[in-house]
């Protein structure tokens, strides 16, 4: 039996993006967002709301980061989504979070989290909501699996609970994409 609960926004799982931009000095910052994901084959979408020195810094660089939080950065991860920079100018030497500009965007790499996407503006929607195009992904080597991939075992990356208000550990493998169902055929 079901149980309704009304309009919510429970989206299982949603990633912890950290979101990097450069202010108008070149000062990193940092923002936690949970509303994003990809939008279209190499694009990313944001749902940042317009008082977020984020959104400020992204329309005025033309470009930003998505790090994915990982279990052993929680606390300043979390951290970086309670402080905002427009009262907190120092949050990121409080996080904790040492960054070095991206080699590809005008944007800041955070060094401690080893997943990153590097992406340029491409628009702000109606809505307010942020499209960039990905044009590199960077991991650091101690992520990556055998065949030189991206091994989510090793990432650790964390997720929001947004009915509990918590942060989980994604889980094991269960299955294989686009190969399991076959079976079925």
């Amino acid at each position: 039996m079901r149980k309704n609960f009304g309009k919510k926004t429970w989206f299982y799982p949603l990633p912890v993006l950290i979101i990097g931009s450069y202010d108008e000095n070149g000062k990193a910052d940092a923002m936690n967002a949970a509303w994003g994901g990809i939008y279209d084959s190499d694009k990313v979408v944001l749902c940042l709301s317009e008082g977020h020195r984020t959104t400020k810094n992204i329309k005025a660089q033309g470009a930003f980061t998505v790090s994915f939080a990982d279990a052993a950065h929680v606390v300043p991860a979390d951290y970086v989504g309670i402080a905002s920079a427009n009262d907190t100018p120092d949050k990121m030497e409080k996080a904790g979070f040492h960054t070095v500009k991206s080699e590809f965007v005008n944007a800041p790499v955070i060094e401690e989290l080893p997943l990153t996407l590097e992406c340029k503006l491409l628009k702000v929607t109606e809505e307010g909501n942020i499209i960039g195009e990905i044009v590199n992904v960077s991991a650091e080597e101690s992520i990556l699996a055998e065949n030189g991939k991206v091994d989510p075992a090793k990432l650790d990356a964390i997720a929001f609970d947004p009915a509990q208000g918590t942060y989980l550990r994604l889980g094991e493998k269960v299955g294989n994409a686009f190969a399991d169902g076959n079976k079925l055929k």
